[in-house]
C-alpha cells in the first residue's frame, strides 16, 4: 500500500509574537553584540510573549536598551554611529532577565544600570594642537601608535581605491594624534582638537574601548585590499592599473607574470626587481649610493653640490627610495648635467631602468602654479640602481649559507637637479613629509594669498615673486616659525 504524501504545512509566526502589549510605555531593544543573534531572537520572542515591546531596530522611539557584557560607554559608541538620537536608558540584560520572571517591568537599581566611564575633568590630561600640520612639531615618536596605524591604513585603502579626500582627511586626523606629547586615553582629551571627523573618531573611539578599529582589521584582511598593495608594489604601476587588472582576475604576481599583459619598461623593471624594491633600504645603503652619486657628480660638473633629501633627511632609519637632490652655486652651470650623470652611472653598470625628463619649469610663463598632481617639473631621473652588497651577509636573511648568494641588490633612486636660485624651494619641497608638504601650500594659499611649490613662491596679493636661500626664510616669508627637518614627520 502507498502511503500518503504529507501535506507540507506552511511556518507560522510564533503565537507570542502576537500577544498584546501590556506595557506601552516601554520599548526595549536588544543589542546583539556579544548577544549573538540566536539568543537576542530568542530574547526577543520571550519578551514578546511577555506582553513587551521589542523592536527590531534601533530607532528613536526606543526607551531602554538592553545589552549583553557590554559597558555603557560601548554602547553609547555603537548608538552614535547608528546616527539616530535616542535619550534611551542603558541596562544590562539582568534587569530582562529578572523582568520576565517576574512578568513585568520589575523596578531598574543601580545594579542594572550599563556604568559609562567618569572622566575627572580636573585631573584630564586635554591637548591642544594648531590647525595646519606646517605649525606642529611632530617628530619619529609618535605616543599614540594604535591610534595612528589605524588610520593611516583607512588613509592607505582610501588612496589605492582613488578616494583622494577621504585618504586626505584619515591622513591630516592621523598627523594631529602624531603630535601630541602623550598618549590618548579619554575621547574627552580630543575635544576641540582640529581634523578629527565623525569617521576618524569613530575609529579612534573603537581602539580605545576594544584595543583595535574594526574596520581597519576588515579592510586588511579584504582580499581587494591586498591584491592593491602587491600590485602597487610594482615600480610604476599606480592605482588606476592595479584597479584594472584586478577587475581581469589579476590579484598575485604570479597571475600577472601568466597573463597576456603587456608591460612597459618601469613596470617590467619593477616586477624583475619586486622583492628588493619591496625591501626597505637602511641608512647604511643610502649613504654608499650617496657616495656613488657624489662622485658621478664630481667627474661630470667639479662644484656641484649632493644633498640627501625624503624620509633619511627627516631622521627616518630605513624608506622605500632615496632622494638626491644637485645644485651648483653658479646659477646655469646646472644646464644639461643630468644625461652626463646619467651616462656615467650606466658606463659603469650601476643603473638597471632609468628615465630622465627635462625641466619643463620657465617662470616668466607658469608662475608658482602647481599642476594637478602636485609634481614638480624639474630635470629628474627616476631609476633603479645596481648596489654592490653593503650590509655584511647573512644579516638580512639570516646566517650565511653555502649556496652562493647575490651580491647587490636594486634600490628606487630619484636624481633631481634644480638651479641654485630654486634650491631652497626644491629642499623644502622634496624633504617632505608628504602632508607637511600639502599643509605648507594649504598655508600659503588659504591664510596669507600665495602660491607655494617646490620652485617658488609667489605673493598674489602683490603680483611678485618672494625670493629665498634658505628654508628659513621661506617659512619666515609664511610668518611660520621655522621647523626643522627632524620635526616635519606629520
Amino acid at each position: 500500500m502507498v502511503p500518503l504524501k504529507r501535506r507540507k504545512v506552511a511556518c507560522s509566526l510564533d503565537p507570542g509574537d502576537n500577544a498584546p502589549t501590556k506595557f506601552p510605555q516601554l520599548v526595549l531593544f536588544l543589542l546583539e553584540r556579544k548577544m549573538g543573534a540566536s539568543r537576542r531572537a530568542f530574547l526577543s520572542r520571550l519578551g514578546r510573549k511577555n506582553g513587551f515591546q521589542v523592536e527590531e531596530a534601533f530607532s528613536e522611539r526606543v526607551t531602554h536598551v538592553i545589552s549583553e557584557n557590554n559597558s555603557g560607554d560601548e554602547v553609547r559608541t555603537w548608538m552614535d554611529a547608528q546616527g539616530r538620537a535616542a535619550d534611551a536608558q542603558l541596562l544590562d540584560i539582568s534587569w530582562y532577565t529578572e523582568s520576565m520572571r517576574a512578568g513585568l517591568p520589575v523596578d531598574i537599581q543601580d545594579r542594572h544600570k550599563l556604568q559609562q566611564q567618569q572622566v575627572n575633568q580636573a585631573e584630564l590630561l586635554l591637548f591642544s594642537v594648531p590647525a595646519y600640520a606646517c605649525q606642529r612639531r611632530t617628530t619619529l615618536v609618535n605616543h599614540n601608535t594604535a591610534l595612528t596605524d589605524a588610520l593611516s591604513l583607512l588613509a592607505e585603502n582610501a588612496e589605492l581605491s582613488e578616494e583622494e579626500g577621504r585618504g586626505v582627511a584619515f591622513r591630516r586626523a592621523a598627523a594631529v594624534l602624531k603630535a601630541l606629547p602623550s598618549v590618548v586615553t579619554s575621547m574627552a582629551q580630543l575635544e576641540g582638537l582640529p581634523c578629527l571627523g565623525g569617521h576618524s573618531l569613530r575609529v579612534i573611539r573603537d581602539v580605545l574601548e576594544n584595543g583595535a578599529s574594526h574596520e581597519a582589521e576588515t579592510t586588511k584582511q579584504s582580499e581587494r585590499y591586498k591584491a592593491l598593495k602587491v600590485l602597487t608594489g610594482i615600480f610604476g604601476v599606480g592605482a588606476k592599473t592595479a584597479d584594472r587588472w584586478i577587475r581581469e582576475g589579476i590579484h598575485t604576481l604570479q597571475q600577472l607574470r601568466e597573463s597576456a599583459q603587456t608591460l612597459n619598461r618601469a613596470q617590467q623593471a619593477g616586477l624583475d626587481h619586486y622583492d628588493d624594491l619591496n625591501q626597505p633600504v637602511s641608512q647604511t645603503e643610502a649613504d654608499a649610493i650617496g657616495d656613488i652619486v657624489q662622485k658621478a657628480v664630481a667627474c661630470v660638473l667639479p662644484g656641484a653640490q649632493v644633498t640627501l633629501t625624503g624620509g633619511f633627511r627627516r631622521g627616518k632609519d630605513t624608506g622605500h627610495d632615496v632622494d638626491f637632490l644637485i645644485t651648483h652655486p653658479e646659477e646655469g652651470r646646472e644646464v644639461g648635467l643630468m644625461p652626463k650623470i646619467v651616462s656615467w652611472l650606466e658606463s659603469r653598470g650601476f643603473l638597471l631602468y632609468q628615465k630622465t625628463t627635462r625641466n619643463s619649469y620657465l617662470e616668466s610663463m607658469d608662475g608658482p602654479g602647481r599642476p594637478a598632481s602636485n609634481m614638480d617639473r624639474f630635470e629628474r631621473c627616476l631609476s633603479i640602481f645596481k648596489l654592490p652588497d653593503v650590509e655584511p651577509q647573512g644579516t638580512k636573511e639570516g646566517p650565511i649559507s653555502a649556496a652562493p648568494q647575490k651580491r647587490w641588490r636594486a634600490v628606487r633612486v630619484d636624481l633631481v637637479v634644480s638651479p641654485i636660485s630654486q634650491f631652497a624651494f626644491a629642499l623644502l619641497g622634496w624633504t617632505g613629509s608628504k602632508l607637511f608638504e600639502r599643509e605648507l601650500r594649504r598655508w600659503a594659499g588659504h591664510e596669507k594669498a600665495m602660491s607655494l611649490s617646490s620652485h617658488a613662491l609667489h605673493d598674489n596679493t602683490q603680483s611678485r615673486y618672494l625670493r629665498a636661500s634658505s628654508e628659513e626664510e621661506i617659512f619666515a616669508h609664511l610668518s611660520l616659525e621655522y621647523i626643522p627637518p627632524s620635526e616635519r614627520n606629520a
